[in-house]
């Protein structure tokens, strides 16, 4: 506490709704959408190094040890280090909920996804667990991955959410995506789901089972990936009918912008199963497939959400407006 001029005390944090507050809230929301998509990818890792069970144990790492012993080797320093990265996500998701604490009546939504973030990650260490006590079953693992999924969509609902400006909060507009669009974008978020539920059937029917005595699902996976690659096929038509909609009619350029994302990581994504597929799983490239999931995840919630959200992220018109006078100023100079 620092006092005024006046005697009145003023706090060191930035006050609820100021532009330092709506800065911080949107810097730590972005760093909960990269940290749960970074544990993705440090989870992959234990699994393709079949480092699932290095520690053998859960919660402990042993049964006499909360942490990795120097006998256990690099597996049991790789997957103890992704189990600690859990308390990184977990500081995220309380700072998150400490920056909009104060402001909680004036934005129940941004306390709503705060609150149920940091309570996956509970889950998600439970989830967790339960896959080492049953010895790494392809089922719990998959659940394991999906659950992440769908913290990465609320993740990226909170991004979209914390980038509203107050002018924004308390607009009601229509959509931006039109009568005709909107059946297509909704098409787009359902088929990116089942691209990547049916993904994770064919890993747990695939080599890599993140222990080599580990069980796989028993299904075919030839035929899963046959089936896996029906709604991407289906995806990548979907987009280009999207495609041809926005461009051919005058359509929000954040509407246009988020579906050419959209379009980017689909086509790196397909590009990296097929590679993986003709050369016999490498783990790199099972590993960059993983990431490739996590963001499609992302890209897909990003444009169901600004296609059918009556409020999206947009530049604050109170900087608009300064930017416009700064430049009309410049130009009068000249």
């Amino acid at each position: 506490m620092s006092p005024t001029s006046a005697g009145t005390p003023v706090s060191s944090s930035p006050a609820p709704g100021t532009p330092a507050a709506r800065k911080t809230v949107r810097s730590l929301a972005v760093a909960s959408l990269a940290a749960n998509i970074a544990i993705v990818v440090t989870g992959g890792a234990v699994r393709l190094t079949a480092s699932g069970l290095g520690c053998p144990e859960w919660p402990l790492c042993t049964p006499d040890s909360l942490t990795t012993t120097p006998e256990m080797g690099l597996h049991g320093v790789i997957e103890f280090g992704n189990r600690m990265l859990t308390f990184v996500l977990a500081a995220i998701a309380f700072a998150m909920v400490f920056s909009v604490w104060k402001d909680r009546a004036a934005r129940p939504d941004l306390f709503r996804l705060s609150v149920i973030l940091l309570a996956g990650i509970p889950a998600q260490a439970l989830l967790g667990g339960i896959t080492v006590w049953t010895g790494l079953n392809p089922w719990i693992v998959g659940g394991h991955f999906i659950l992440s999924m769908v913290l990465i969509v609320l993740a990226t609902v909170l991004v979209n959410r914390a980038w509203l400006t107050p002018a924004q909060l308390v607009a009601m507009n229509g959509p931006l995506a039109g009568r005709t669009l909107r059946p297509l974008l909704g098409a787009l978020g359902v088929l990116s789901a089942l691209s990547v539920v049916l993904g994770v059937i064919v890993t747990g029917s695939g080599p890599h089972a993140g222990d080599h005595g580990a069980a796989r699902n028993g299904l075919s996976p030839d035929l899963m990936t046959r089936l896996h690659v029906v709604p991407v096929y289906l995806l990548v038509f979907a987009l280009i009918v999207s495609l041809y909609l926005v461009h051919r009619h005058t359509t929000d350029g954040r509407l246009r912008r988020s579906l050419l994302l959209l379009t980017a990581v689909v086509l790196i994504q397909a590009v990296i199963g097929y590679t993986q597929h003709f050369l016999h799983l490498p783990i790199i490239l099972v590993g960059l497939h993983m990431l490739g999931a996590s963001l499609l995840t992302a890209a897909a919630a990003h444009v169901v959400y600004t296609g059918f959200a009556r409020r999206v992220p947009g530049v604050d018109p109170v900087d608009a407006t300064s930017s416009e006078t700064v430049q009309s100023r410049s130009a009068g100079r000249r």
